[in-house]
């Protein structure tokens, strides 16, 4: 049951999408909001053509070194209760979920790059992009 909720738990932080915000000109006020839409979908559409991902990469060293951050520490707990291989087994599991979900958060994330890309794909269509959210 807990696997299941902490599955569940990490698929709706990384469903939570980021977008642009625009400030809301002249462009964007005859275009209007459907438009705007359309266009803030194409960008990213471009943008994930053009701009490398390194969300996989970030999760895999994320999970390493938590495992290995945990297993230090399971390793510590371990040699004062006098059971150093049990103590260095539980903290790589604990230490490598942790390690795993955070880096699936933060993989969820757009890169700066591909914040960049977005936001001068809708400038040259008129738009003033401020910021994400």
């Amino acid at each position: 049951m807990k696997k299941i909720l902490l599955v569940f738990w990490v698929i709706t932080l990384v469903g939570c999408a980021t977008g642009p915000v625009l400030y809301p000109n002249a462009h964007l006020q005859k275009a209007g909001k459907a438009q705007a839409d359309k266009d803030i979908v194409e960008c990213k559409a471009l943008a994930d053509e053009y701009v490398r991902s390194d969300a996989g990469i970030a999760a895999a060293k994320e999970t390493a070194v938590g495992a290995a951050g945990g297993a230090v520490i399971g390793g510590a707990a371990g040699a004062v209760t006098r059971n150093l291989g049990r103590g260095v087994g539980v903290g790589a599991a604990v230490g490598g979920a942790t390690g795993l979900v955070r880096g699936i958060i933060k993989g969820s994330e757009p890169s700066p790059v591909y914040k960049n890309f977005v936001s001068k794909c809708l400038q040259e269509k008129g738009y003033e992009p401020i910021g994400w959210q």
